[in-house]
């Protein structure tokens, strides 16, 4: 089992929401949790014109392959689909839509992209990169998002840890916990880069592994975004 797409929400640390994204032989994917931390920000200094301004536009970006050599999941076997996300789409795997709605618009979120690795059993991968219109609301999302499942999951979460860049957050899990969906050791990471949250989990079979993975994915995934 591996978390699934992150959200983002304001007010207590309970669920926002719980998206089963199931592939066909696969376990369901956990839902990523927001807990509705501030963060403070500007403007980010990249042009307007220099941003993707569609999902569409945003996808060429994303990297295509990751060190493990995982096969990529086709976006139409993740259930609801992986690729492109607009606001609306994020707002529908909450509990409460009209709440995620105006959580999401708050953060000034415009749009994103998701990707999956795996096979129908063992290691796992996923990235998602999300855009909004200023950093400050990219920071918050990715800092709620880091503390929700240190929360959850327990295990050890690092801010600007070794081997990852400034802006980031990253959580180490080196036991499953079943109770939580989680039935592998785990590495999570969070960054923000200029107007994008950038966020990668990787899934067993260790937790040296999943570091390793998710750090390597992040290095690739941020060098091919805007300069911040």
């Amino acid at each position: 089992m591996i978390p699934g797409r992150p959200t983002a929400r304001g007010g207590p640390a309970t669920p926002s929401r719980l998206v089963p994204v199931l592939v066909p032989a696969l376990l369901a994917l956990l839902a990523l949790l927001g807990c509705g931390r501030a963060v403070e920000g500007s403007a980010t200094a990249v042009a307007p014109s220099d941003r993707p301004t569609t999902p569409e536009e945003l996808e060429p970006l994303l990297v295509t392959e990751v060190p493990s050599g995982l096969p990529r999941l086709p976006d139409d076997e993740v259930h609801p689909p992986a690729g492109a996300k607009r606001l609306e789409d994020v707002a529908r795997y909450a509990s409460d839509p009209v709440r995620e709605r105006g959580i999401l618009a708050e953060y000034g979120y415009l749009h994103g992209w998701e990707r999956f690795w795996g096979r129908e059993a063992g290691p796992m991968t996923a990235l998602f990169v999300d855009q909004f219109e200023q950093r400050s609301g990219a920071g918050r999302y990715a800092e709620d998002l880091a503390g929700n499942d240190a929360d959850l999951y327990g295990g050890t979460l690092s801010e600007d840890p070794p081997g990852l860049p400034g802006s980031c957050r990253q959580l180490v899990v080196e036991e499953p916990v079943p109770d939580a969906g989680l039935d592998a050791p785990a590495a999570f990471a969070w960054c923000r880069h200029g107007v994008f949250s950038v966020s990668v989990t990787a899934v067993g079979p260790t937790a040296r592994e999943a570091v390793r993975e998710v750090q390597a994915v992040l290095a690739d995934q941020l060098e091919l975004l805007p300069p911040a």
